[in-house]
């Protein structure tokens, strides 16, 4: 039986390999098309060369994002093809029982599990971040918007609340505001700095304008001392990594990444749903991959026709993608309604897995 396992789990890990090499192909070609007004507007710096480069260092990502469909387009494909084909039943007849071929399976299924998880949480958000740097370069800067990132943090009990417009390919903040409040909350200075760099547990500020507001004498209005300084050095909790996820999306950022923003966010009296939301879904979108190997069984229980097969293939993909439109929708829902975020982003994997386990069961008496 180990050679027959060794067998379908070889054919499902070649039609996964064909079908993830297309689709990285479909969408390299996308985007070199999104990537040439960039290329145009920048040709005496910026040439095809560094085009395909930036190109190459977000193939890990889409790969991370491909891998959950492609296992499930790939393991229909075989399951239908060995159905087709009497195959599978000559299989079963030799001795291959409905449950040793879904544990098979599952050990295939935990390697894809154990790759897309490596992939999403150190190769793909290291190269997207090299690949938002290097295309920086060409820039001038990585930004966010119009506003840039805020970041809060409290210090010896008054707040503070940082605003970075953006951040240099080589680590250099620019366009720093930084707003401090006393204890009732009332703002008390304001630092303007063209740059900073990042220290030990403090920020370099270069350039400063500074306005230290304080209440006169006895007398009920502000007043507001204005100083221009050179280069001052403040003390700070915020990290460089703090300032890259602030101005970076959550899907870029790894799970400790996460974790340590959220409980920066936390610390600091801030909302963290979003951030938790896609803590919990980056931890459980790998558990996908087990999820369509089970869809996937299935098909090697039904009786097909020549020619049949592209409509199991079809289905398939059917149900994959009304998989991943109801992770979509439980965010939204579930974000607006307040449920828990691992509630949130485990219901769509385990309701799946035990429909499919629930079908697989039925086929298997009723076949």
């Amino acid at each position: 039986m180990r050679i027959v396992s060794r067998y379908i789990n070889t054919q499902i890990f070649k039609a996964v390999l064909f079908v993830t090499t297309g689709f990285l192909a479909l969408f390299a070609f996308f985007d070199v098309l999104n990537d040439l007004s960039f290329t145009s507007r920048t040709a005496n710096t910026y040439g095809l060369s560094n085009s395909l480069a930036y190109i190459v260092m977000l193939l890990p990502g889409h790969t991370y994002e491909l891998l959950p469909i492609a296992v499930l387009i790939g393991a229909v494909f075989v399951m239908a093809s060995l159905a087709q084909s009497s195959e599978f039943t000559i299989l079963r007849t030799s001795g291959l029982g409905p449950w040793r071929a879904l544990r098979s399976l599952l050990w295939l299924g935990v390697l894809f599990t154990a790759a897309t998880f490596l992939i999403g949480d150190y190769l793909a958000p290291r190269t997207e971040k090299l690949a938002q740097y290097y295309k920086a370069r060409f820039e001038g800067s990585v930004t966010k918007g119009h506003t840039g990132a805020w970041i809060k943090e409290s210090i010896n009990g008054h707040d503070r609340i940082v605003n970075v417009q953006e951040l240099t390919p080589e680590g250099q903040m620019r366009n720093v505001r930084i707003f401090d409040f006393d204890a009732q909350g009332f703002l008390t200075q304001l630092r303007k700095a063209e740059s900073a760099s990042f220290a030990e547990h403090s920020w370099q500020l270069n350039n400063v304008n500074s306005n230290l507001l304080g209440m006169g004498d006895g007398l009920p209005q502000s007043r507001v001392t204005r100083n221009h300084i050179p280069s001052e050095i403040i003390e700070t909790g915020i990290a460089p990594t703090m300032v890259a996820a602030a101005l970076l999306k959550p899907d870029r950022m790894s799970t400790i990444e996460l974790y340590q923003y959220i409980r920066h966010l936390k610390q600091n009296n801030q909302s963290a749903d979003l951030y938790e939301i896609r803590f919990w879904r980056k931890l459980f979108y790998p558990l996908s991959c087990l999820v369509m190997i089970v869809l996937a069984l299935p098909f090697a229980y039904l009786h097909f026709r020549s020619g049949i097969i592209t409509t199991a293939m079809f289905a398939g993909i059917i149900v994959g993608i009304s998989f991943f439109l109801l992770n979509n929708v439980f965010e939204y829902v579930g974000n607006l309604r307040a449920w828990a975020p691992w509630f949130i982003a485990a219901v769509p994997s385990l309701t799946y897995m035990l429909a499919s386990l629930l079908t697989f069961r039925w086929l298997v008496r009723n076949r």
